[in-house]
Parts: structure tokens; C-alpha cells; sequence
């Protein structure tokens, strides 16, 4: 019984790992699944995990967010963007990033997915900061610039919240093993 839990387990954080690149809080819902096997799952048991390593779970999902959001600020504070383009650039976003895995998995399931999510989530980004800085009066070219910063921001952050949720997970797996 504990090795299909402790499969189970493996398998709803890999499911869960991909929500990060659709904007959705993957490395939490992971979090979440690992603290509820710890605590149901017997500490002298074969395959139990101890606290630390939900600890450590909890230490890298709030690392991966506070990367994800400085990327993301950095990137559009940097070339001079507004709270209105910020907003925007999110919304846009997670917009573009739930367009975009729907529009992957028909082309490629799996890798399209990812990549769809990702490339359309920046584009949402790119395009969400463009309308808020448009709207406060900027110039086409300002308004271009910080919607490359979002752009890039949100990449380079999801890409990063991507990474740590992936080491979480192995964090779990290897503790399983071990």
C-alpha cells in the first residue's frame, strides 16, 4: 500500500511541476501532496519522508516564487513600465500561457505543451504590458520596450520557478528511494 502512495505521489508532483509553466501555483499544490503524505504515511515506515524534507519543499517553492516575481518586476521596473502595464503583462500572461498549452498539445503533446505555454505565456506578457503602457499615453516605442522587459521577465521566471519545482520534486523522489 505504501509504494502506491509513494508512486502516486511521484506522479501528482510531476503533474503538478508542469502547472508552473501555465502561471498556476505547481510547486504549492506539490507542497500541499508531499505535507499530506507526510503526515498520513507511518515516520518508521520503508518509504517515508521526514520533515526536513518538507521543509526543504517549502523552502524552494517560496524561493521559485519570489524568483518568478522579481524576474518578472525587474524585467518591466528596469525599462521604466507602470503598475497598469505590471497588471496587464500578468494577465496576458496566464492568458497566453493556457492558449498556449491547449494550442501545444494539439500540435505536440507533452513538448508542445510546455513550449506552447511558455512562448505564449512571454507573448501575453509582451502584449499585456504594450496595452498598459499604450493606455498611459506612451509612445509606441516606450510601450515596445517594456513589453520586451515583461517578456523576457516572465521567461526567464518561469523558467526559474520551473527549475526549483523540478529539484522539489527530486528532493521527494531521492528521499522515497533513500
Amino acid at each position: 500500500m505504501q509504494l502506491t502512495l509513494a508512486i502516486l505521489l511521484v506522479i501528482a508532483l510531476l503533474a503538478f511541476w508542469t502547472l508552473n509553466l501555465i502561471s498556476m501555483p505547481g510547486n504549492w499544490l506539490g507542497l500541499l501532496a508531499t505535507t499530506v503524505y507526510w503526515y498520513f504515511t507511518p515516520a518508521d515506515g520503508v518509504l517515508a519522508i521526514g520533515t526536513g524534507v518538507v521543509v526543504c519543499f517549502l523552502a524552494l517553492a517560496t524561493l521559485g516564487e519570489v524568483i518568478e516575481f522579481v524576474a518578472g518586476s525587474l524585467g518591466a521596473a528596469k525599462a521604466g513600465g507602470s503598475k497598469r502595464a505590471a497588471i496587464l503583462a500578468l494577465i496576458g500572461s496566464v492568458a497566453g500561457a493556457i492558449a498556449g498549452a491547449g494550442v501545444g498539445s494539439a500540435v505536440l503533446p507533452i513538448v508542445g505543451t510546455v513550449l506552447g505555454a511558455l512562448l505564449l505565456g512571454g507573448l501575453g506578457a509582451l502584449m499585456g504590458a504594450i496595452l498598459g503602457e499604450a493606455a498611459k499615453g506612451r509612445t509606441s516605442q516606450e510601450s515596445w520596450q517594456v513589453g520586451k522587459a515583461a517578456f523576457w521577465g516572465r521567461i526567464f521566471g518561469s523558467l526559474a520557478k520551473s527549475v526549483i519545482g523540478a529539484l522539489a520534486v527530486a528532493v521527494v523522489a531521492v528521499s522515497l528511494c533513500c
